[in-house]
């Protein structure tokens, strides 16, 4: 069954820091562009009963029958392929594609450093840009320093992700109350579970959640060029402007009216999500890769995801990263199967298992739950709702918004000192982009 790892509180994070990916001890051999032969030298750390593992093993069956290839399958981790990239890239060891974080700090580093090769004529060639949203791909593009929105092409995601609210509709039923439509609304429920003593919102400061709900309600007051400000560094950002300031007055304010446990610095998003599943908590805010896995293990009441409300602009972005490293002996081979992951029966795939097809012919879609996931994400989309993630910015700003959101809710520090702390590190961290 689908499990929640650290590849996914990563995922949330986007981050990798830049020392984990510096050059060390480059050898500079370059490769043997014949030494691949007939093999495509395949990498990724789905796992095999993911939605995007499943999708990918009928993708590499579809790919030996119609090319005579074989596909050389290497499982890799997350932290495997994250932390010895720059080294193994930089070598005739690197495989012809992999799968890698989307964001400044990860792909767009490879991207600067010359380690993952431009893919811009296979995109015109394949026709894979009339494929996804304008959102999507901001991830997969980057300029020459690296920062994603730029005007060429080192990666292909096939699948999205997004956060939005996850409600127990039994847990609503029970209490006389309806799924909310508007943040008023929403507001109301919370109130509503408080006076029957219960803690609503299921939520983790020790990880991840906490800091995509704090981005989600600045989002709740921000414009697209708010986001392009954060995220793209189009102009300064205030951080004790309207946006942040009631994002983080108003997570305070969550923690003081009872809405999210007191002791939630301590807790973990594996807790947050387990909370949820046990129908402790009737209400949790993350994303779209716990999906699958409530599907499997939330069976004991029905349930329901919806975009937060009132809300134009929703945390997400394309999935991960196909990339293909500069050194790949068989680059021909990666698009043709980069390809077949983007047709429709193999994006079907990853549609009926709980995951975010970016392709998706919606007829093959015949899950009932899966469709109204991907209901849900293709409206945002068609907003142009995609916002990308609070940490992506700055290398190591993940942590940095884990501390300081913990001072906040523990009472360590008030509201306009955990802004301005996190803006001294956000100006630091994004100095060189900027």
């Amino acid at each position: 069954m689908a499990r929640i790892t650290k590849r996914k509180t990563l995922a949330f994070a986007g981050a990798l820091t830049v020392a984990a990916l510096a050059l060390a001890g480059c050898s500079g051999s370059g490769s043997d562009s014949g030494s691949g032969g007939d093999t495509l030298k395949l990498w990724h750390y789905e796992s095999e009963d993911s939605a995007m593992g499943k999708a990918w093993n009928e993708a590499i069956k579809v790919f030996e029958k119609e090319t005579g290839a074989k596909v050389e399958f290497e499982e890799k981790s997350f932290e495997q392929i994250q932390k010895t990239a720059s080294q193994v890239l930089d070598t005739d060891a690197a495989p012809d594609l992999m799968e890698f974080n989307k964001g400044n700090a990860t792909a767009g580093f490879l991207a600067s450093t010359g380690l993952i090769s431009d893919i811009s004529d296979a995109v015109d060639e394949y026709g894979w840009a009339d494929k996804l949203a304008p959102s999507l791909q901001t991830t997969a593009k980057y300029d020459e320093n690296g920062v994603m929105g730029g005007d060429t092409w080192y990666g292909i995601p096939n699948y999205g992700e997004f956060v939005g609210v996850y409600y127990n509709k039994d847990a609503f039923a029970a209490a006389g109350l309806e799924i909310p439509k508007t943040y008023d609304e929403f507001v109301k429920v919370l109130d509503a579970f408080v006076a029957k003593g219960i803690t609503p919102l299921a939520e983790a400061g020790a990880e991840y959640p906490l800091g995509q709900l704090w981005y989600q309600l600045a989002l709740s007051k921000a414009d697209r060029s708010f986001v392009d400000d954060y995220q793209l560094y189009k102009n300064p950002v205030d951080w004790q402007g309207p946006e942040i300031s009631y994002a983080t007055d108003t997570l305070k304010e969550y923690v003081d009216k009872g809405y999210i446990a007191g002791d939630v610095s301590s807790v973990k998003a594996e807790d947050a999500g387990v909370s949820f599943i046990n129908g402790t908590a009737p209400i949790f805010v993350s994303g779209s890769w716990w999906y699958g896995r409530f599907v499997q293990e939330a069976t004991g009441f029905d349930w329901t995801m919806t975009a937060f409300p009132g809300s134009d602009l929703s945390l997400g972005s394309s999935g991960n990263l196909w990339v293909v490293p500069e050194n790949a002996a068989n680059k021909d081979l990666a698009y043709k199967f980069i390809d077949i992951t983007m047709r429709p029966e193999i994006q079907a795939i990853i549609g009926n298992n709980g995951g975010l097809p970016v392709a998706a012919d919606p007829s093959d879609i015949t899950d009932p739950k899966s469709q109204e996931l991907i209901s849900t994400f293709n409206g945002i989309l068609d907003a142009d709702g995609l916002s990308f993630y609070p940490d992506w910015p700055a290398p190591g700003f993940y942590d940095v918004i884990v501390q300081e959101l913990q001072g906040l809710v523990t009472g360590a520090q008030d509201a306009a000192t955990t802004n301005a702390n996190l803006g001294a590190q956000y100006e630091e961290g994004t100095a060189d982009y900027r």
